[in-house]
């Protein structure tokens, strides 16, 4: 059983919601954390951006990955969203097993 630590940032909250209520409901992710906004400095087009988002941190399983990138690429509105997975190597076992287990319909 493989988890990940799936991340991606939203422009504000209303996305960051939908996105996060998108994929818990759909039983893509067993859940997700909206932080707090943060500044982002970036290379985009040959030019330095710099621009106000919400992260979120998305726990779920591998199994689930394909489908989950799949939906948040659908529901967010950049060109190119940040969406980058972290396998979850340690953790406290019993909610490593709550992460893998198929959520009820």
């Amino acid at each position: 059983m493989e988890n990940l630590l799936i991340l991606t940032n939203c422009p504000d909250e209303a996305v960051a919601n939908a996105i996060a209520l998108a994929v818990v409901e759909e039983g893509l992710a067993a859940c997700v954390n909206l932080l707090p906004r943060v500044q982002s400095i970036y290379r985009w087009q040959g030019v330095v951006e710099s621009a106000s988002e919400v992260p979120l941190l998305i726990k779920a399983s591998a199994a689930n990955y394909p489908a989950l990138e799949q939906r948040i690429a659908e529901l967010h509105p950049y060109e190119l969203p940040e969406i980058i997975a972290l396998p979850i190597t340690r953790g406290l076992p019993a909610y490593l097993n709550w992460l893998a287990e198929k959520p009820v319909q």
